[in-house]
């Protein structure tokens, strides 16, 4: 049983890449910059899982693997931020966010 080939598998990993890079350069709250950068990592782990369809090995699916355990790291740690600044009334603005202060 064939599924769809490589191009597939590519284009529909561009289209996601592009959402999430407009996401992050239009939005200014930082939970959808955080769901873009999802959105992009997805998209790589996508393109990964079928080059590694298209060689027939198991690489490609590992290292998408690795990449989504960084990344639920990723938005733990901005959650954790961004509840923080929230809890403090701090401006959730993206653009006014110049330093971190404990």
């Amino acid at each position: 049983m064939n599924g769809p080939g490589i191009p597939w598998y590519l284009a529909i990993s561009a289209i996601l890449f592009s959402t999430g890079i407009a996401g992050v350069l239009l939005r200014r709250s930082p939970l959808i910059v955080l769901l873009s950068l999802e959105i992009m990592l997805n998209a790589s782990n996508l393109a990964f899982v079928g080059f590694s369809r298209l060689f027939g090995q198991m690489d490609g699916q590992v290292f998408a693997l690795a990449v989504m355990a960084v990344a639920a790291a990723e938005v733990c740690v901005g959650l954790g931020l961004i509840v923080a600044m929230a809890r403090r009334n701090l401006d959730l603005d993206v653009d006014r966010m110049t330093e971190l202060r404990g």
